[in-house]
């Protein structure tokens, strides 16, 4: 099975599989779901948001959780990091998960990151949450000052959680790890050449490039076995 990094617009990434195995998105729905499918018990999805880094991360870092009104601060942190659970709607507007209510995507932002990645996260859900087509996003988009933000230097963040569901097909993929850096060529990081263990990708829209590097650990200490996460 193959995979493929996509950027989600603005600054967050999904990793989401595509291939023959994962053809069948089909009956993803095509406009937002009811928003309760959405959302989860308080306290699962805190521990849930918690589990995308190690705990000597998570364990002192802010926590959001989705609520109807968008994201709202759960837990307060001391250590700069913001961790939450991406939904669907962060994924590139053309692909056919965007609205999937079962997608799950436990994230921690590093302080760098929470500044200057976050907000356009945020901005994608309130917009979601307020009836916006993906077309009506996209084009926001364009204009919108936190998704034309370059991010800040050092901004990463955390995607270790062994429950973070990626795709329509309950696809765990790697732990890993991501950088959000102005837009070069994903050449520069040797990235998605035989062999190198970095992923790149950038849309050519926002002035950014993201670079994901699988790590062998999920965020509890155990082994990543390899049918979690395919080749």
């Amino acid at each position: 099975m193959k995979f493929r990094i996509f950027r989600a617009s603005p600054f967050v990434a999904l990793v989401l599989s595509v291939g023959p195995a994962c053809a069948g998105t089909a009956a993803m729905p095509a406009s937002m779901a009811p928003l309760a499918d959405y959302l989860m018990p308080a306290a699962d999805e805190i521990a849930l948001a918690r589990s995308a880094a190690p705990a000597a991360i998570s364990g002192s870092a802010e926590v959001m959780t989705l609520g109807r009104g968008g994201y709202e601060t759960a837990v307060r942190g001391t250590n700069g990091f913001v961790c939450l659970v991406e939904r669907a709607w962060t994924s590139p507007f053309d692909h056919a998960d965007f609205w999937n209510p079962r997608t799950r995507g436990p994230i921690c932002f590093n302080p760098a990151a929470a500044k200057s990645v976050m907000p356009s996260h945020l901005e994608r859900t309130s917009w979601a949450l307020a009836g916006l087509s993906r077309e009506e996003m996209a084009r926001r988009t364009k204009t919108s000052a936190a998704a034309n933000t370059p991010p800040a230097a050092g901004a990463m963040s955390y995607m270790m959680s062994r429950n973070q569901i990626l795709s329509g097909h309950n696809i765990h993929w790697h732990p890993h790890l991501m950088f959000w850096v102005s837009r070069m060529p994903t050449s520069a990081w040797g990235a998605n050449l035989n062999g190198s263990p970095v992923f790149g990708s950038s849309d050519g829209i926002d002035p950014v490039t993201t670079f994901s590097v699988p790590v062998g650990l999920w965020s509890d200490g155990t082994p990543a076995a390899r049918e979690h996460h395919g080749s």
